[in-house]
């Protein structure tokens, strides 16, 4: 189960953006990376296709998930993520500073 997911609000805890916040918009589960809005901007060169010009274009580049802590939606800052069984038995995730489960993100 993946501790960080698409649509969570995250602060980014190392690098030059350092103290950003934003939502993810996609989880790179096989290499541990993701996107988040807004944040770690770089300048791409871009070849002329069929439908595209050239030039350079400012996309949102992925980094790995060990810089991003999750913002916990009930107590509002930055923690750790823990996964315990519910009732039913499956996995939840969970705030380590409120201990209350972290709600499943609307993306």
């Amino acid at each position: 189960m993946r501790k960080i997911r698409t649509g969570d609000q995250v602060l980014i805890t190392s690098g030059r953006n350092k103290g950003q916040q934003g939502t993810v918009r996609v989880n790179l589960i096989d290499r541990d990376r993701i996107v988040v809005e807004g944040v770690n901007i770089v300048k791409k060169h871009i070849k002329r296709g069929r439908a595209r010009q050239a030039g350079i274009v400012e996309v949102e580049a992925a980094f790995h998930v060990s810089n991003a802590r999750l913002i916990c939606p009930n107590c509002t800052q930055p923690t750790r993520v823990g996964i315990r069984p519910d009732a039913e038995g499956k996995n939840e995730r969970y705030c380590k500073k409120c201990e209350q489960t972290v709600p499943r993100p609307e993306a």
